[in-house]
Order: C-alpha cells, then structure tokens, then sequence
C-alpha cells in the first residue's frame, strides 16, 4: 500500500519561511516523480513543483526563485522549501506521486493529506 504523509505546514507572517516533509512508503515503482500541489478556498489543485527519482527538478512560475523542491531517497523523502511566502501562498500543500513526466493533477496517482500552509500579512 502506497503512502504519502506531509508535515511541516503551519502558520507564518509575510516573507517568512517554511520547510515541507512528504514522506513516501510502499511506493515499488523504480522510477517516479514526486510533486507538490496546492489548493487555496475556491481554487483548483495547482502544481506547485516536481522532482524526478534522479534530483531533476521542475517549479512552476510562482514557485521559481523563492520555493526549492528536493529529496533524499535514503529517507524517501521529498521536501519543499518554500521562503518570501506571501498571503497568495496560502492554500493545502499536497505531495504526490507518478510514473509520468506531467504537471497536471490527473497524471498523479497517489496523493497525501495535505498540510495546512497559512500566511499572514
């Protein structure tokens, strides 16, 4: 059985910091992609940022410069480093997992519980 459990989340002020941890377990494909995802109220799921099992990675435009996504396969862990948050930051931050090269949500087969980001001005 394939999960993913997030931490990290939680409250911050404006140009604050805050580290996401996605852990994986039961995951046996050889080769996958691990995203990030948020979902604000009254929002789609958006990507936020993916990393391929080789360290590559991808960041969506509001993601580039002030989010870092990276991993240690040793823990099977992925973690989004997330600094300068705005208010436009706050949303549910959801990890996932896929055996294809997609940013859309529908091409993600596995998902986590999401954890709570909230930034205040």
């Amino acid at each position: 059985q394939v999960t993913l459990v997030e931490s990290g989340g939680g409250k911050v002020q404006v140009g604050g910091s805050l580290r996401l941890s996605c852990v994986i377990s039961g995951f046996t494909f050889g080769n996958y992609y691990t995203g990030w995802f948020r979902q604000a109220p009254g929002k789609e799921r958006e990507f936020v940022a993916r990393v391929s099992w080789r360290g590559w990675t991808y960041s969506s435009d509001s993601a580039a410069g002030r989010f870092t996504i990276s991993r240690d396969n040793a823990k099977n862990t992925v973690y989004l480093q997330m600094n300068s948050l705005k208010p436009d930051d706050t949303a549910v931050y959801y990890c996932a997992v896929s055996d294809k090269l997609t940013v859309a949500t529908a091409g993600y087969d596995y998902w986590g519980q999401g954890t709570q980001v909230t930034v205040s001005s």
